[in-house]
């Protein structure tokens, strides 16, 4: 499976086909969609384009972009950045009115295990945000790898040697741990084409789109997220 994630934690103005109003989500959502998505990960905004977790906001992107795309799985950020006080983040998520499919938990933030009860709680998938061997082991001691949707795998480096050399240290502690989850692994930046080839050589679901990288595999500017889902989906075999 192939996710989009169509814009991330870019500033406004840092591409030009950068998606931030509904509109333009549930556009993009259409486009990727259409060259072969499966999934979508997005970070829905407020109108300054400012991110958001507020239910008005979370469900006026969800509304417009499963209007384009119905059926489609879409899943949001819980990123600490979003919202700074983890019990106001907390009780943002409980009152959600339209909920999304899964919503991915960065394991290193503090509130982590406390976030992933509370979504349980509201029936959303959990995706486990995994960045180091520490938050494999996190994961484990927590006991909730069993009720994951997922785990995402995501090294942070952008060289690409300590990229795919932290990939394959969280892989061992995740196989030593026996978390049998369904593996999404994805890369940022310069690392991102080549941990995506990386994911496909090894079976594992992956992920492109403006959030993770600006640029082609060749380095050449991309024209926005179907570009990049198309050239992913050529790489990988995915039809």
């Amino acid at each position: 499976m192939l996710k989009a994630c169509l814009n991330g934690s870019r500033e406004v103005g840092e591409h030009a086909a950068l998606p931030i109003t509904p509109e333009r989500l549930a556009r993009d959502t259409e486009a990727v969609v259409t060259a072969g998505a499966g999934a979508i990960h997005v970070h829905p905004r407020r109108a300054d384009g400012s991110q958001s977790l507020r239910a008005e906001d979370i469900a006026n992107a969800l509304v417009a972009m499963r209007a384009r795309c119905p059926g489609i799985p879409i899943g949001v950020s819980t990123g600490i950045w979003i919202e700074h006080d983890v019990a106001l983040r907390l009780r943002r998520i409980q009152e959600w009115s339209v909920l999304p499919d899964f919503a991915s938990v960065n394991f290193a933030e503090p509130g982590a295990v406390e976030l992933c009860y509370a979504l349980a709680a509201r029936g959303i998938g959990i995706e486990a945000g995994l960045a180091t061997v520490a938050d494999v082991r996190l994961l484990h001691a927590s006991g909730l790898a069993d009720q994951c949707l997922r785990t995402l795998i995501e090294p942070a480096e952008s060289e690409i040697e300590a990229a795919l050399a932290n990939t394959t240290a969280m892989i061992t502690a995740l196989d030593e741990a026996r978390i049998l989850r369904p593996r999404l692994l994805h890369g940022a930046d310069t690392a991102a084409w080549d941990v995506l080839k990386m994911a496909c050589s090894l079976g594992y679901d992956t992920r492109i789109g403006l959030e993770d990288t600006l640029t082609l595999s060749d380095g050449q500017r991309t024209q926005g997220n179907a570009e990049l889902v198309t050239q992913a989906t050529a790489l990988c075999g995915i039809h």
